[in-house]
């Protein structure tokens, strides 16, 4: 289930316009489990116009247009602390598909700024002194990651349809890729087409056999974790969808066809009863774990790359977290241009242990905060499914 299309607006259309079809395209943004956590407000009313204007030092004098960016705690990772940074990360992801939307009609970034109070509470986005901008109604459960002004400028920053097309074609494949090796020319451009500015970042590609080999070790050594872990295995397969009526209500997750391919009525049966937090409980004490992370492997090997993007820092903020969920969006949309595909790895950043064990493996500093098999997809997916809501905003 994926936004409504429709015709794009012209240069000069007015704003609220110009935002419906932006959060249409930002809709299709890259999430954890496809939760699609982030929640988009338009700020409308005096006192929240006046408070944005202070929080930025803009005049409020009409010249600008408001908006508010949060992370929605119920449609948010828990299970782990590392989902804190990765629910930042998928809402910095949906801020940049948006915000390049915008600027694709002629609405520029004028003033933004982070707010860093979602690290408590209970989970990702805990409420916080500056959870909340002055105005209402505010839902209870948004907390406040993002607050920015935009200008008419009447001049495209790009193509709106080409970011359209890219932001259609970006989805996870799961699928097997071709294993003939990309050209180097073409991942340099994959890393050129990013966002500059901020804290220093890395991104490195794994190409060579023997690094992809020693990366495929590690995860058949370790990545049993994603399902032998309690908590973490609950929370996965709560998002896995099992029928068309299910993704159809949920508008989220995985759609068990996307995880396993077509299966007859009896296969899909059998992995239901033995992915069930119970049973998988139970199989893991035979290795069934094991065998997993050793099919996932398998697939490592037979791709031709393997990109890494890491922070500087070990402990990146908000404003860092949204530098880098521009990263991971731009990389991706240029990929889906260029006719590759993606299929992130997030076992080795979800586990503290195993992301510090993988760091000092590979020699790398600060944090690591995605991880993805990239090359050119053998078979067609099918785009995930999408909220109604995740295309949505409210008006404050």
């Amino acid at each position: 289930m994926t936004p409504p299309t429709s015709r794009a607006p012209g240069l000069g259309a007015p704003f609220p316009e110009a935002l419906r079809h932006a959060t249409g395209i930002a809709a299709l943004s890259p999430s954890s489990h496809n939760c699609q956590p982030w929640a988009l407000a338009r700020l409308e009313s005096r006192p929240a116009r006046r408070a944005a204007a202070d929080l930025l030092g803009c005049p409020d004098d009409g010249t600008h247009v408001y908006l508010a960016l949060a992370v929605d705690r119920r449609r948010s990772l828990t299970a782990l602390p590392a989902h804190l940074l990765e629910m930042r990360l998928s809402c910095a992801a949906y801020w940049r598909m948006l915000s390049r939307a915008l600027a694709a009609q002629g609405w520029a970034l004028v003033r933004e700024r982070a707010h860093d109070n979602d690290s408590g509470g209970d989970g990702p986005g805990g409420p916080g002194a500056d959870s909340r901008l002055p105005g209402g109604p505010w839902p209870r459960d948004w907390s406040l990651l993002w607050t920015a002004a935009l200008r008419r400028t009447g001049e495209a920053a790009e193509s709106l349809t080409a970011l359209s097309d890219a932001a259609r074609a970006r989805h996870t494949n799961r699928g097997p890729y071709d294993e003939l090796p990309l050209a180097p020319g073409l991942l340099g451009d994959l890393t050129r087409h990013l966002p500059t500015g901020g804290p220093a970042t890395e991104i490195r590609h794994l190409t060579e056999r023997h690094d992809r080999d020693a990366f495929a070790d590690f995860l058949a050594r370790h990545g049993g974790i994603d399902f032998s872990h309690p908590a973490a295995w609950r929370e996965t397969h709560s998002y896995i969808r099992w029928s068309p009526a299910a993704v159809r209500a949920h508008g989220d997750g995985f759609p068990a066809t996307q995880l396993f391919g077509p299966m007859s009525a009896r296969q899909r049966i059998a992995k239901r009863i033995a992915l069930s937090p119970p049973v998988m409980k139970f199989l893991c004490r035979f290795g069934y774990d094991r065998s997993l992370a050793g099919g996932l492997a398998a697939e490592i090997r037979r791709t031709p790359a393997v990109v890494l993007m890491n922070f500087a820092e070990e402990a990146p903020g908000v404003a860092d977290a949204f530098r880098g969920g521009a990263r991971i969006a731009d990389y991706w949309l240029h990929a889906a241009t260029a006719g590759l595909a993606l299929h992130p790895l997030s076992v080795v950043m979800q586990h503290e242990p195993l992301r510090a064990m993988l760091q000092e493996q590979l020699g790398l500093s600060g944090r690591l905060f995605f991880v993805s098999r990239v090359g050119r997809p053998r078979t067609a997916f099918p785009p995930a499914p999408r909220s109604a809501g995740a295309a949505d905003h409210r008006t404050v």
